[in-house]
């Protein structure tokens, strides 16, 4: 967080060429600001802020939040999912507080990049940046929105749910359709029943259940 106020203002020159000082966070007024989404989370700290000699205030406290986000997984293992993070203070309104993003879109998801992990089931593909002003008991506040992209690497629902299912598939049709005298067809159609179970009892478990829609892999 970055803001500014006049009235904290000096001339290092009057001060031993002091340009900045570290101060507690409740020393002066910081921006108080909320995250709409979250729903759990551990507070940093870190709260202290940097007090520049122009009045310019800095105060950068890292926080780990859990977030509710709506995931839509009919296209699953293939998904893209989007969450929202929004920032707001309704504290005061627009009159009194305005929130501006000091990074543009594609620069902080540089950034953002460099702290995420490579080889995890999400890949991190976009982020956009939205400011707007929302309207709460006829009064407006001001809110920036990230909305935040990922794509699910699917290669490990490949093969461990896709393939199997498939080889099954084809093993019905080849027993079904095969030379076989019937006894042996029933043999290898109980078989096959009881491998799909197993496979449904897997697929169970491996599958993700938070959303309206099931999974095209898991009603077919």
């Amino acid at each position: 967080q970055e803001w500014k106020n006049p009235f904290a203002s000096w001339d290092p020159q009057d001060f031993c060429n002091i340009s900045e000082v570290v101060l507690p966070l409740d020393a002066y007024w910081s921006p108080p600001v909320f995250i709409l989404e979250r729903v759990n989370g551990q507070n940093s700290d870190m709260n202290y802020m940097v007090l520049m000699h122009n009045g310019s205030f800095n105060s950068t406290r890292p926080f780990q939040v859990t977030l509710t986000c709506s995931l839509m997984i009919l296209k699953f293992p293939f998904d893209t999912q989007t969450c929202n993070l929004s920032i707001a203070s309704f504290l005061y309104s627009v009159a009194d507080l305005v929130m501006k993003t000091r990074r543009a879109a594609s620069e902080s998801m540089k950034h953002s990049q460099t702290f995420l992990l490579n080889d995890g089931e999400w890949k991190f593909t976009n982020l956009s940046i939205i400011e707007y002003t929302e309207i709460v008991d006829d009064k407006r506040y001001s809110v920036v929105t990230y909305m935040i992209s990922m794509q699910r690497r699917p290669t490990l629902y490949i093969l461990n749910l896709i393939l199997p299912t498939c080889a099954l598939y084809l093993l019905d049709m080849a027993v079904l359709f095969g030379p076989s005298s019937l006894e042996e067809k029933i043999n290898f159609q109980i078989a096959i029943i009881l491998g799909s179970s197993m496979l449904a009892v897997i697929l169970n478990n491996s599958l993700p259940t938070s959303s309206n829609k099931p999974p095209i892999i898991g009603t077919h």
